[in-house]
C-alpha cells in the first residue's frame, strides 16, 4: 500500500467522455485520454485490504491490489506481467466488463469505489505502446492438436492458453473475421476492432492458426473434425435470441437486436450491405425491447444513425437511483444505471409490457404497450399485473428486440457430435469441462448461457488448463 491516506484524500475521477455532438457523429470510441500522473493518483485509492472483497465480483481472480500499488509506482512492467497471470485480454475487460469489482471494493462501503476498470484498461494500453505485449512462443511442442470452435472471448483466450502449452492448435470461426461478440456484438464506439485485431496478431506470432468463413457442420463435416484432431473445444456462444411472438411479429422493421448491431459493425469495417436487408435507424422512431446493455448498445448506434426518436422499454420496474438494501455491499447492486448511450438522448420507460405490433402495407408502425404493477408474493417471487387503463402506444417504424439469447444454435455443429444438453438447453459439461463426448469439451457461454465477456475469458481458460491436462494424461502445466 503505498500511499496509505490515498482513499482518504484522493477523490475519484473518470476520464472524461467526448462531447455528445461530436461522438455521435462517428464510431470512435467514447472517452478521452486521462493524464498518467491522475490515473495513478487513483490507483493510490486503493486501500490493499487485507481481505480484497474485490476479488469476490471478479470471475478472473485479477490480483487487483497488487496492480494498483504497481501503477501508483510506476512499474508498468510489473503490473502488466501480474494482470496476464489471469486475463488474456486485459484491453477488452477494461472496456467493456461492467466493473463486478468496483461494486465489492471495500472503498465503496462509504465512499466511491477504486477506479479499477480503468486502471486495468490503462496497464493493458501501456503494455502495448511500450511494446511490452509480446508473443509468448511454447518452448516445447507436444505433438497433439486441438480445434478450438467459436472464436469469442472463450474460444480466443481457449486457444492462447493452448497455443502456449505447446499444442497445434486451430481456431475456427464461421464468420469472416475472427472475435466472436467483442467484434460483431459491441459497437465500435465501445469497441473498436483494431484492439481486437492486434491481439490476434500476437496470438498468430505465437503459433496460432485462425481460419474465417468456415461453419464447422456445415462447411466441413463433424467427423472430419474429430478425425483430424486430438480434442475439440466448443466455444461458439448463445447465439439463439429470446423472441416475443406477439400479434404483429411478421412486420417488417422488427428485428433482433444482434442483426442490428452486427450489420452496422461490418459496415464500420467496410462490408458491402446489401440494400434490401440494410436495418437503419435513420429518420426513424426506434423502440428497443430490453433494457440490459445490449439495448443500450441499439439506443448508441440508432442516435448515430440520426434516429428521429429512441425510446427503450423494460418489462421490470424502475430500479432504485442508489444500492437497494436487498443487495448491500458486497454484492453487485441493485440500481439504476445509465450508460453514455442513454445519456446521448433516449427516453426510458419501466414496467412495460409489449402487446401488439401494427403495421401498415406490411411495415411497422406502432406498438401497443401496457403499464404494470408489480408484486411481491412469498415463496414464488413476484407477479406481474396489468394496470387497468394503463395502455398507451409508442410509434415504431423500426423495433429492435434485445432481451437476450436462450442457448446456443444446435443444428450443425452440436447435433452433429451427439453432445448432450443441460435443461436449459446449454452444452452440458462435467467439472473438467468435458462434454457428454469423450475428447469433446466446451466453454463460454455455449456451456453457462448467456453471461459476461470476463467469464468467458475464464471459462476458455479453465476449458484450455483442463484440455492440456487430457492431453498431456498428466497435471496441466497451464496457470
Amino acid at each position: 500500500m503505498g500511499n496509505v491516506t490515498g482513499f482518504m484524500d484522493i477523490d475519484r475521477e473518470n476520464p472524461r467522455t467526448r462531447p455528445v455532438a461530436d461522438r455521435t457523429n462517428d464510431w470512435k470510441e467514447l472517452y478521452l485520454e486521462f493524464p498518467e500522473e491522475k490515473l495513478q493518483d487513483q490507483a493510490s485509492r486503493c486501500m490493499d485490504c487485507g481481505i480484497p472483497f474485490c476479488h469476490t465480483g471478479c470471475t478472473l481472480n485479477n490480483i487487483i491490489p497488487q496492480w494498483n500499488d504497481l501503477v501508483y509506482q510506476g512499474r508498468w512492467e510489473e503490473a502488466l506481467e501480474v494482470m496476464h497471470r489471469t486475463n488474456n485480454f486485459p484491453e477488452f475487460t477494461g472496456r467493456i466488463c461492467p466493473a463486478l469489482c468496483e461494486a465489492s471494493c471495500v472503498v465503496g462501503i462509504s465512499g466511491d469505489s477504486v477506479s479499477i476498470r480503468e486502471i486495468e484498461k490503462r496497464i493493458a494500453e501501456e503494455g502495448w505502446s511500450r511494446n511490452l505485449i509480446k508473443p509468448q512462443i511454447a518452448k516445447n511442442k507436444t505433438g497433439k492438436s486441438v480445434a478450438v470452435v467459436g472464436s469469442g472471448p472463450a474460444g480466443m483466450a481457449a486457444a492462447q492458453q493452448l497455443t502456449r502449452a505447446g499444442h497445434d492448435v486451430t481456431l475456427f470461426e464461421k464468420n469472416e473475421r475472427a472475435g466472436g461478440l467483442l467484434r460483431f456484438g459491441v459497437p465500435d464506439f465501445k469497441l473498436e476492432k483494431e484492439v481486437i485485431d492486434r491481439r490476434l496478431q500476437q496470438m498468430e506470432a505465437e503459433g496460432l492458426t485462425i481460419k474465417t468463413g468456415v461453419n464447422i457442420g456445415v462447411d466441413i463435416p463433424v467427423a472430419q473434425l474429430q478425425e483430424q484432431f486430438d480434442a475439440i473445444v466448443l466455444t461458439g456462444g448463445s447465439e439463439t435470441p429470446r423472441d416475443l411472438p406477439i400479434p404483429g411479429r411478421e412486420l417488417t422493421g422488427v428485428h433482433y437486436a444482434m442483426d442490428f448491431l452486427a450489420q452496422q459493425n461490418r459496415r464500420v469495417f467496410g462490408s458491402k450491405i446489401a440494400k434490401e436487408s440494410e436495418i437503419l435507424a435513420g429518420g426513424k422512431h426506434v423502440v428497443v425491447i430490453g433494457g440490459g446493455d445490449t439495448g443500450s448498445d441499439c439506443v448508441g448506434t440508432s442516435i448515430r444513425h440520426g434516429a428521429k426518436s429512441v425510446t427503450q422499454i423494460e418489462l421490470l420496474p424502475k430500479p432504485p437511483k442508489d444500492r437497494s438494501q436487498e443487495t448491500p455491499w458486497p454484492l453487485w447492486p441493485h440500481q439504476l444505471r445509465t450508460s453514455t448511450s442513454h445519456q446521448e438522448g433516449c427516453e426510458r420507460l419501466w414496467g412495460v409490457l409489449s402487446k401488439s405490433f401494427v403495421g401498415k402495407n406490411g411495415k411497422v408502425k406502432e406498438l401497443n404497450c401496457v403499464r404494470l404493477r408489480w408484486h411481491e408474493q412469498e415463496g414464488s417471487g413476484p407477479r406481474m399485473e396489468e394496470i387497468s387503463g394503463g395502455e398507451f402506444t409508442l410509434e415504431a417504424d423500426l423495433v429492435l428486440l434485445a432481451m437476450g439469447f436462450l442457448h446456443p444454435q444446435k443444428n450443425g455443429l452440436l447435433t452433429g457430435l451427439g453432445v448432450d444438453f443441460d435443461p436449459l438447453g446449454n452444452v452440458k459439461v462435467n467439472k473438467l469441462n468435458m462434454t457428454s463426448v469423450e475428447g469433446v469439451f466446451a466453454a463460454g457461454d455455449m456451456a453457462t448461457g448467456q453471461s459476461l465477456v470476463l467469464r468467458a475469458i475464464d471459462g476458455g481458460r479453465k476449458a484450455a488448463k483442463n484440455v492440456d491436462a487430457w492431453l498431456r494424461g498428466s497435471p496441466s502445466i497451464l496457470p
